[in-house]
């Protein structure tokens, strides 16, 4: 992990497509700034781990609908 020291309205910049900025410190929050192409996704921590476990849910409940149908029809 690579671990930088930000002040108030400097930069950090990702390749060459994304820069994150300090906006703002307020008591224990900052607030961040983020450039980056419409193509990348940016999300909070807590709803990226969400929208994991939805997609990884969504796709075990496929694979038994998929079991469930090959079983009907080896039946048939």
């Amino acid at each position: 992990m690579l671990i930088l020291t930000r002040k108030k309205n400097e930069a950090i910049q990702i390749g060459d497509d994304i820069e994150i900025k300090v906006l703002a410190i307020e008591g224990d929050q900052i607030k961040l700034g983020i450039d980056a192409p419409r193509s990348v996704d940016i999300h909070r921590k807590e709803i990226y781990l969400d929208i994991q476990q939805q997609n990884n849910e969504a796709a075990n409940i496929s694979v038994d609908v998929l079991n469930l149908l090959q079983a009907k029809k080896d039946h048939q």
